[in-house]
């Protein structure tokens, strides 16, 4: 079982240098595979759209929160740590142009050694992908444009190039340099609760990270997303599943039972504390809860 620790955005202190560090190298000096950032762009005040996790429809995260960009910060942390593996979880997708994102995704993954994984999906808020130029309604076909066109850019097609010709993307003939290091790109994990991000990771990512699915809804979308990969001659056994817990209550026997549901990666949410010894101890009294480094 791997096991990944989101950093605490809650406590905002994602965007404080030193905070960060420490945290970071704690986490990979407890055993953890690797460390998780979110995303906004931006947050729009008094949104409308409804948040789908929580009942509400409100997101726990104030409208000001100190969110850093991810890609950055995990650009930043690959500086500060040696083996630690840097995530998104999640990269809002629609927010980024696919062309200036492989080049971002490689360049992290190659000054990292090869530790970069991103966890995609398509965004709930409508505000937000608006004020950054996309259309909501067609943020599912973009996205699966996206993802291919990652995965050209990434691919060894000298000396000619790549080409994508898509209803949003389109070139000839590109050259994206440096290719990432990992064999076949950065993993794509997607993230969502529907069956669309399911078969999404079917066709084209790596794996699957369902946001707020328990019980047999859970089974079915892991069903079809093995389903899918396997209609598309990909191998579905071959992707892996991400589920989520607590890093002040996971134990063996609920990391067990997540294993027991089909779960490769167990990702960790933090006790909200800008107290870094505090997260620090949490940190480690859930490494040894685990048999972390041992």
């Amino acid at each position: 079982m791997k096991y990944a620790v989101i950093a605490p955005v809650a406590a905002n202190v994602t965007s404080d240098p030193v905070w960060m560090t420490e945290f970071a190298q704690h986490v990979e000096a407890c055993g953890f595979e690797s460390i998780v950032a979110v995303e906004h762009a931006v947050v729009v005040s008094k949104y409308s759209s409804e948040y789908p996790y929580d009942a509400s429809g409100k997101m726990e995260l104030a409208d000001d929160q100190l969110i850093p960009d991810p890609l950055d910060l995990m650009a930043f942390l690959a500086a500060k740590t040696t083996t630690l593996g840097l995530a998104t979880g999640v990269l809002v997708l629609p927010n980024h142009h696919p062309v200036v994102l492989a080049k971002r995704l490689a360049s992290i993954d190659v000054l990292s050694g090869g530790r970069l994984r991103v966890c995609a999906g398509m965004g709930w808020m409508k505000e937000e992908i608006e004020a950054s130029g996309v259309d909501f309604a067609t943020r599912g076909r973009r996205a699966d444009e996206q993802l291919q066109v990652l995965r050209a850019l990434w691919a060894d097609t000298a000396p000619e190039g790549a080409d994508f010709d898509g209803e949003f993307f389109t070139f000839n003939n590109a050259m994206s340099y440096p290719k990432p290091v990992q064999p076949g790109g950065v993993p794509l994990h997607i993230g969502g609760h529907s069956k669309a991000a399911a078969r999404r990771a079917g066709r084209y990512g790596d794996g699957l990270q369902p946001l707020g699915v328990m019980g047999e809804q859970l089974t079915e979308i892991v069903d079809l997303m093995r389903r899918t990969a396997d209609e598309a001659g990909r191998d579905g056994d071959a992707l892996e599943l991400s589920l989520g817990h607590l890093v002040a209550k996971i134990d063996q026997g609920r990391a067990e039972k997540l294993a027991s549901q089909g779960a490769d990666r167990i990702v960790l949410a933090m006790t909200p504390t800008a107290d870094l010894q505090q997260a620090k101890d949490e940190l480690s009294a859930c490494a040894g809860r685990l048999g972390l480094g041992s």
